[in-house]
């Protein structure tokens, strides 16, 4: 958020916008008010102006800025487009494609390919047809077309399994109550099996990314153990004892669940407890230490978090798989209670969404099949500038209509955005690029990033962006921006 107030402030100068109404528009639009109780040193959530008409699910962001958001157990889909000025609360809906008829998830594997395509895969109930259902559908945004994807061969389920982009760019399966892997080929819609080593099962495990390009989770049905993949060499290893309780069944005969895992800025892993436990993992030693309990008794068997531009981690938590659900901001060392939503007081964490924005905030969704609440959490606190994407590379001269290539290091952020777990992955590890003009912000769509990775560093990484063939002609900032972090922008000419 910061850097897009320091564009706003660079385009006074360099569009000449000093003074207009445009520019007055652009700087204000931040202006949030918070909704429920909190501490002051946390964010605030805004409510939608223009609430859905129907019935939300899992929420994923489109490499042109737009979000895509499934109607609940249904085949269907809707486009929230924010305004010209770079507003989510001020955005509108419209209706995309629909999958298939017979296709109707709930508790699914998702993910934004290199490519732009959105992929879709089981689901853990499928009321149009079975449960654990293997069906799956690819969206190319281009087309607004779904196509049909079939499962790995000899997998009769997929259901609520696990999956990740890995940093080659390739979407990766764990098949729920088995220890199967496969990989995704974009090109022509088919699967390859990986993997050997696996301790137990994938069932109720997630996924989380690492800056060395290898995989972490943490055991279910193994105790306390944790393991590691290595995609060059397809090979499962132990990575330590988390030294707490983080599984938990709440007494129920199921599989232990557990909560989300993420990194943060510093380089650590949280991985969140169903039970009111957490443990961090340091990737340079390869260690985990218990971090602070959650508060109040507090869990997160299932539910979201997403990473915040000043570094925290957004939690929704609740007790297990029962209401209130209460937001916490995470700083490394305590849980900082946050505001909530209008309805999140009634909803246990598993029926939360959430989803990094570009513009630094982070999108609310819930998926109970009956509430109708979308809001925009917006954090406090600054950007450090050494987690910024910097250009390197890009064209002085573009043409509207065009693709060109733009390069630079960091463009996939410090994090994979928002995460879930084996329910729902929404990361947001890819540039999205934003040009200024005098008539508010233009997403150009970007697509065939070299890399999917997180956390980078001085390694130049590269996209190309669609040039929108509406932008108006003459000087512009082009910035890209990584999980709501903005680079620093850079004059261009549009033709």
């Amino acid at each position: 958020m910061k850097l897009f107030q320091t564009m706003f402030q660079t385009s006074l100068v360099a569009l000449a916008l000093a003074g207009s109404a445009q520019a007055q528009s652009l700087t204000s639009f931040n202006n949030q008010p918070t909704t429920g109780s909190g501490n002051s040193a946390t964010g605030s959530w805004q409510k939608l102006k223009n609430q859905p008409t129907f019935q939300t699910d899992t929420a994923l962001l489109l490499t042109d800025a737009t979000v895509m958001v499934h109607e609940y157990e249904t085949p269907n889909w809707w486009r929230l487009t924010p305004t010209s000025a770079g507003s989510y609360v001020n955005g509108t809906w419209s209706q995309v494609a629909s999958m298939a008829a017979d296709y109707c998830p709930l508790y699914f594997d998702s993910a934004v390919l290199p490519d732009g395509r959105l992929l879709v895969e089981g689901g853990e109930y499928n009321p149009c047809a079975s449960d654990e259902t293997p069906l799956g559908a690819i969206y190319d945004p281009i087309a607004n077309t779904w196509t049909n994807v079939n499962p790995p061969d000899g997998w009769s389920n997929i259901g609520d399994s696990t999956a990740v982009v890995l940093p080659n760019g390739q979407f990766m399966l764990g098949q729920n109550a088995s220890t199967l892997q496969a990989v995704f080929n974009a090109s022509n819609l088919t699967w390859t099996s990986v993997g050997f080593g696996k301790a137990d099962h994938f069932a109720e495990e997630g996924f989380a990314l690492l800056p060395n390009g290898k995989i972490l989770t943490v055991d279910t049905e193994d105790g306390t153990n944790s393991e590691i993949y290595n995609p060059s060499t397809e090979q499962w290893s132990f990575a330590g004892d988390v030294k707490t309780v983080l599984g938990d069944n709440g007494g129920l005969p199921i599989v232990d669940e557990i909560g989300p895992m993420i990194q943060r800025p510093n380089g650590t892993v949280v991985a969140f407890g169903a039970t009111s436990h957490n443990s961090v993992y340091n990737e340079k030693t390869g260690t985990w230490t218990p971090g602070p309990d959650f508060p109040n008794g507090d869990a997160i068997a299932d539910g979201p978090a997403s990473i915040l531009t000043n570094g925290n981690v957004l939690a929704f938590t609740s007790p297990f798989f029962a209401s209130p659900g209460t937001f916490y901001e995470f700083d490394g060392s305590k849980f900082n209670l946050a505001p909530g939503t209008a309805s999140s007081p009634t909803q246990p964490s598993f029926q939360g969404r959430l989803l990094s924005l570009p513009t630094g905030q982070v999108l609310y969704t819930v998926s109970d099949g009956a509430t109708i609440d979308v809001e925009v959490y917006t954090p406090k606190g600054e950007v450090n500038d050494s987690w910024r994407p910097v250009i390197t590379s890009v064209p002085g001269s573009v043409t509207r209509g065009n693709s060109y290539k733009i390069s630079g290091t960091q463009f996939n952020g410090l994090s994979v955005g928002a995460t879930y777990g084996d329910d729902e992955q929404v990361a947001t590890n890819y540039p999205i690029v934003v040009i200024l003009t005098v008539n508010g912000f233009f997403a150009a769509r970007t697509h065939d990033h070299s890399s999917m990775g997180i956390a980078t560093g001085s390694k130049i990484v590269s996209t190309t962006f669609d040039v929108p063939a509406s932008i108006p002609r003459g000087p512009a900032l082009i910035s890209v921006v990584a999980n709501g972090i903005a680079s620093y922008p850079r004059l261009i000419n549009v033709k």
